[in-house]
């Protein structure tokens, strides 16, 4: 049965985002949506009749081109021309689930009836989400500020019946597939073009797409945490809750408590130990991971505000007859937010390479790359190498790029954010935290193995019994690449519950 989520002004949780996307939901507006983007465009469209006066990016030019008075007859084309000219993105083009929720956001940031666009242009904009249409988005040419102008740009074209978009499995000419539709193109008036440009979304979708994809690798850096712990032979001591109530970070007493619901009853934790102490990537698990957890709930809390936000400019204000230029579109929030998350993300693949590093250094009964007969074989000494090579990446990807800021427009726009180059940083860099956590879990697994026939607990041996069949044990070398490949698609089609993204 096909479900609808109606766009509202109630709350946009990222919990409902998820939803929405994983459950496919169509989108339709609400009747309050649909009244206040009727009322504004009307209060739009009564002022231009008695204003003479310049309203900027209504009535006269853009950027450093405000002060270009233009006249009423030439509305309409002066946000079409808006639109192509700003049109101007490069590189790789953005991937479709994270344009389908650029779509989303950005027709619920024009549904609350601050932003004077036609009722048209946003029930055409819902079209295109729910046949999945997708408008082809690059990558590069945002600055963060006057919002993400080329990608917003790229994704407006097909309005017009310009640009291109991914529709029917294959990309194609965007006039075609109105066409196909029998939709006349958009005819955009007054102020509808920066209304569709000016806006936050592209650094916003990417946020919710990584901020969903973070909450599940979050829990599985635990999870895994766990099994090289005992793989290793590790203590559970460290993860006794009274270590962490006098030192109450949220995150770090969250991790505790999950390593001791992960570990129990297991026979290869509860075993005399020969060792007094276990290395820090082990023994600071809930501080290391806490502290990353902590800094996904702040970047929650930013995207949560952002997501249910006006962000473009300038903005109609009914009741208070006025219509104000300011800066919501600037990315500064998204930006500091997506730059602290990446830093977060590519520590938990830091620790997670250290777990692998002691796990084939043939310490504690372990023999050397964990594989019977080394020296014929090598076992798991390159796949280290290659954890160490993305986590250096990592490391390199984590300088933040928010403390830039490059002068554009004439001096007009003479700070921007660079959000939208920490936004497709931070999508690499939780790109190469999977790729981490799948080598480290290879490793885990194996180890784990070398302390038969003690068992571990009913989870972990349940979740090593799953990853078994899709990735077996390593007897003698074979081509590691296909066992990489194969963890990483185990973990990315792992359902957790949802209480995990609560």
């Amino acid at each position: 049965m096909e479900t609808i989520h109606y766009i509202s002004s109630e709350i946009l949780s990222l919990e409902i985002l998820k939803d929405i996307i994983t459950q496919d939901k169509k989108l339709a507006l609400s009747e309050e949506a649909r009244v206040n983007i009727e009322k504004c465009r009307t209060y739009l469209d009564e002022k231009m009749k008695e204003h003479s006066e310049p309203i900027y990016g209504i009535n006269t030019g853009f950027g450093s081109l405000y002060n270009v008075k233009i006249s009423n007859d030439n509305l309409s084309k002066l946000q079409e021309n808006l639109v192509k000219s700003h049109a101007c993105g490069t590189g790789e083009e953005v991937p479709l689930a994270i344009v389908k929720i650029m779509l989303l956001l950005k027709i619920q940031s024009l549904s609350y009836g601050n932003s004077g666009v036609q009722l048209q242009t946003v029930e055409r904009l819902i079209e295109f989400y729910n046949n999945d249409i997708l408008p082809i988005v690059y990558t590069q040419g945002s600055l963060g500020a006057s919002g993400d102008l080329a990608p917003l740009a790229h994704l407006s074209l097909p309005l017009l019946g310009e640009g291109e978009v991914y529709a029917d499995g294959f990309r194609q000419p965007a006039n075609k597939v109105l066409s196909k539709m029998s939709w006349e193109p958009v005819v955009l008036k007054s102020k509808e073009g920066l209304a569709l440009l000016n806006g936050t979304q592209f650094m916003a979708a990417y946020g919710v797409h990584i901020l969903i994809k973070s909450i599940k690798l979050s829990y599985l850096s635990d999870v895994i945490g766990a099994v090289s712990l005992e793989g290793f032979d590790g203590r559970i001591e460290p993860f006794n809750e009274l270590i962490h109530l006098i030192r109450p970070h949220k995150g770090q007493i969250v991790t505790a408590k999950r390593m001791n619901e992960i570990l129990e009853g297991s026979e290869i934790i509860a075993q005399h130990k020969k060792h007094v102490q276990d290395p820090y990537s082990f023994r600071c698990i809930p501080q290391v991971h806490g502290a990353s957890k902590d800094a996904i709930d702040y970047v929650k809390k930013v995207f949560r505000t952002e997501i249910n936000s006006v962000t473009d400019n300038p903005n109609i204000f009914i009741d208070s007859d006025e219509i104000i230029s300011g800066g919501n579109f600037h990315g500064q929030p998204l930006a500091l937010a997506l730059d602290f998350l990446a830093i977060a993300l590519a520590e938990l693949g830091s620790i997670s390479e250290r777990r692998t590093y002691q796990l084939i250094s043939g310490l504690r009964g372990l023999p050397p790359f964990l594989v019977s007969n080394p020296g014929l074989n090598s076992g798991f000494m390159i796949p280290q190498y290659t954890a160490a090579s993305i986590v250096s990446q990592n490391k390199q990807l984590a300088t933040p790029a928010s403390v830039d800021s490059i002068v554009s427009s004439n001096g007009q726009e003479d700070h921007v954010s660079m959000g939208a180059n920490a936004a497709t940083k931070a999508l690499k860099v939780i790109d190469n935290l999977e790729r981490i956590l799948a080598i480290e879990l290879m490793n885990a697994s194996q180890a784990i193995e070398f302390r038969r026939p003690l068992k571990s607990s009913e989870f972990i041996e349940s979740f090593i019994k799953s990853y078994r069949e899709e990735v077996p044990l390593v007897e003698e070398d074979r081509i590691l690449h296909y066992d990489i490949e194969n963890t990483i698609a185990f973990i990315q089609h792992l359902e957790l519950d949802e209480s995990v993204f609560e």
